[in-house]
C-alpha cells in the first residue's frame, strides 16, 4: 500500500461504569476497494466508523484520510467539515422530503453537476421513485436512495454500517448487487462494517477481523478469509472463498468455472464467458478419500495434500489442505476425528475431496 495515500487510524477509547468498554485500534487501510470490519456486536466497529465521521469526540487519537488530517493531538475537524457519505442499518432519510429532494440535498450543497446527478440516479436506477414520499419505499428502495444520497455528495470516504441488517433474504441480495456495481465504477474507498459472512465474502476486498476492541487480524480478504489460523476457520460456516472465471454455461445453467483449485462446476444465473466471480466452500460439505471415485454423482472432485489438522468448531477436525496448482491455495474439510483415525490422515498424505456444494457468491 501506498502510505502518503492511504488510511491511516490510531484510536483509543476508554469507557468506565456498567457498560465498560475499551477500543484499541492501529490500522492502515488500502485508499480504494471496499474494506469490510467484520466481528461480533459490541466489538467497536460502529464506534471506528463513528469517530472517522467526527462522530465520537471522547475517540482519541489519530485519523488520516489520503492527505487529510481529521483527528491528531491538538487536531478535530468538525463532522460538517469531513467529506464523509455515511449510510446507516435505517437509511435517516429526510421524511418530509421526496426522493428527489433527499438526493438532491447534499448535491447542491457540493456544487455536483447535472452530469453526476444523472449518473448516479441511473446507476441506482431510482428514476421511477424520484417523485415518491419516503414512507411510500420499501426497505431496498430506501437503502439505494440513502446511498445515492452519500454518493452524491462526492465523499472522500463512505460509511457503511450494517446497511443490509434490516433487510429481509431478497432485498439484501438486491443492495449487494448494487454495492458490487458500485465497486466496479467508483474510485471512493468503503469502509463496511457487518457481522454477516455472506456480505464479507461477496464485498470485502481487505478485511479486518475486530473482537473486544481489538484488531485480531487485517489484510487482504482472500487471504484473511482462507487462513486457517484466523478466527474465521473456527467458526461453525468456515470455508474458503475463492476467485474463479466463467468458462461456460450448459443449458441447464451448470457453470464451468476456471480458478486455483483447478476447474469447478456450480449452477447460477446467467454470466456471460470471461466474468470473474467469487465461490464459497463451506468445510462442511467437503469430504476426503483415498481415492478418486467416478461412480458418484459429485461433479467437484479435486487432489489435494494435507497440510494441517486443527481442532475445529461441534468437537469436529478442521484439516487444511493445499489445492490447486498454487502452493499458497487452501482448501478446508470438516470431518469427525473417527474419520481421520480411519483414513489415517496426517500432514503430507494425498487425497481426494468431494466437494457436495460450491455457493456462488453473487
Amino acid at each position: 500500500m501506498n502510505e502518503q495515500h492511504d488510511i491511516n487510524l490510531s484510536l483509543k477509547l476508554v469507557r468506565g461504569g456498567e457498560a465498560a468498554f475499551e477500543l484499541s485500534v492501529d490500522l492502515t487501510l488500502p485508499s480504494s476497494g471496499t474494506t469490510v470490519i467484520f466481528g461480533p456486536s459490541g466489538g467497536g466497529k460502529t464506534t471506528i466508523l463513528r469517530a472517522i465521521a467526527g462522530l465520537e469526540s471522547d475517540v482519541k487519537g489519530h485519523i488520516r484520510i489520503k492527505q487529510q488530517t481529521w483527528q491528531a493531538p491538538g487536531v478535530f475537524v468538525p463532522a460538517h467539515q469531513r467529506r464523509v457519505g455515511f449510510v446507516f442499518q435505517h437509511s435517516a432519510l429526510l421524511p418530509h422530503l421526496s426522493v428527489e429532494q433527499n438526493l438532491r440535498y447534499g448535491w447542491q450543497r457540493v456544487g455536483g453537476t447535472a452530469a453526476e446527478y444523472a449518473q448516479c440516479v441511473e446507476q441506482l436506477d431510482l428514476v421511477p421513485l424520484l417523485q415518491r414520499a419516503i414512507d411510500q419505499l420499501s426497505g431496498g428502495e430506501r437503502q439505494r436512495v440513502a446511498l445515492g444520497r452519500a454518493l452524491l455528495t462526492r465523499p472522500d470516504i463512505l460509511l457503511l454500517d450494517e446497511p443490509l441488517a434490516a433487510l429481509d433474504a431478497a432485498r439484501r441480495s438486491e443492495i449487494l448487487g448494487v454495492l458490487e456495481r458500485l465497486k466496479q465504477t467508483t474510485t471512493i474507498p468503503f469502509l463496511y462494517v457487518t457481522h454477516a459472512v455472506d456480505e464479507m465474502s461477496r464485498l470485502a476486498d481487505y478485511l479486518v477481523l475486530m473482537k473486544g476492541g481489538r484488531v485480531r487480524q487485517a489484510g487482504p480478504a482472500l487471504e484473511v478469509m482462507n487462513h486457517l489460523d484466523a478466527p474465521l476457520a473456527l467458526r461453525d460456516d468456515a470455508g474458503v472463498v475463492v476467485q474463479a472465471t466463467v468458462q461456460q454455461r450448459d443449458a441447464h445453467g451448470l457453470l464451468t468455472l476456471q480458478s486455483p483449485m483447478g476447474v469447478l462446476f456450480a449452477h447460477g444465473p446467467a454470466h456471460v464467458l470471461g466474468d470473474r466471480l467469487r465461490v464459497r466452500i463451506h468445510a462442511r460439505d467437503v469430504s476426503l478419500a483415498l481415492s478418486h471415485h467416478t461412480d458418484s454423482s459429485m461433479l467437484n472432485i479435486l487432489p489435494v495434500t494435507v497440510l494441517a489438522i486443527r481442532d475445529g468448531a461441534g468437537g469436529q477436525a478442521l484439516i487444511e489442505l493445499s489445492a490447486g496448482n498454487q502452493p499458497e491455495q487452501r482448501l478446508l474439510a470438516k470431518i469427525s476425528y473417527a474419520s481421520v483415525a480411519r483414513l489415517n490422515i496426517a500432514p503430507g498424505l494425498a487425497l481426494w475431496a468431494q466437494i457436495k456444494a460450491v455457493a456462488l457468491l453473487v
